[in-house]
């Protein structure tokens, strides 16, 4: 007997039941304030860091970590 949340599916001597779920809540967002992370434009090694002109965490290819350096302004 078949429950609400399934689909069976015949075929020639060959029945399979799929059960049909919904999502369940997703997880915590990316920061308490909400806050995005633009990393369209990473490249390998970039660094994540706050932008706050944009009001952005970005991973790009500005700042990874060869260009962060003993004594770097960073």
């Amino acid at each position: 007997m078949s429950s609400p949340n399934s689909v069976t599916v015949s075929q020639v001597s060959d029945v399979t039941t799929v059960e049909v779920t919904t999502a369940g809540p997703q997880g915590p967002s990316f920061t308490t304030s909400n806050t995005s992370l633009n990393d369209s434009s990473k490249v390998d090694g970039s660094v994540v860091y706050y932008d706050s002109t944009s009001a952005t965490f970005k991973a790009d290819s500005t700042t990874t970590k060869l260009t962060l350096v003993n004594g770097g302004n960073f």
